[in-house]
């Protein structure tokens, strides 16, 4: 076997098994960060009062009303993200929700991601946005109910 057919053939058993690994890890991002996010969650729900009350000092419009959406989209969000259901509309909408915390609460982190990198990837809304996106993009993978659900629907 000549050197570039060897090379391209050991090249696609890596790709190969690269691939295979894509749901596992799928899974296991969604189970981690789903699993942070819903504690986060869970946390504001026992203190509605102070998160409002947060969210009021940093300028959210509208705070009364904007932390039981926040609470319970992190809540249940992060159930459901870990469910692998519906997981690609909730990724955006957690996305979206760790770029307004950037925005209103880490926002002097979020402007030196070019100049101090290091100060962006330590600001709390980070491994969030990133998992998020990871699954916004990429989708929950085949170990997902919304896998299983489309499965089932294909199959009718």
């Amino acid at each position: 076997m000549a050197v570039p057919a060897l090379l391209t053939r050991l090249y696609g058993l890596l790709v190969t098994a690269a691939s295979s690994l894509q749901s596992p890890f799928l899974l296991l991002v969604r189970l981690y960060w789903g699993f942070q996010m819903m504690q986060t969650g869970w946390g504001k729900l026992h203190n509605l009062a102070g998160v409002t009350e947060y969210l009021a000092s940093l300028g959210v419009p509208l705070p009364t009303l904007t932390t039981p959406v926040i609470v319970v989209l992190e809540f249940a969000g992060g159930i459901l993200i870990m469910l692998g259901l519906g997981s690609r509309l909730l990724a955006f909408l957690l996305t979206c929700d760790m770029i307004v915390a950037f925005l209103a609460a880490d926002r002097d982190k979020l402007v030196v991601f070019l100049s101090d990198p290091d100060t962006f990837y330590k600001a709390a809304p980070y491994p969030f946005l990133l998992a998020f996106l990871i699954v916004l993009i990429f989708g929950p993978g085949r170990l997902s109910l919304d896998a299983l659900l489309s499965k089932r629907v294909s199959s009718s």
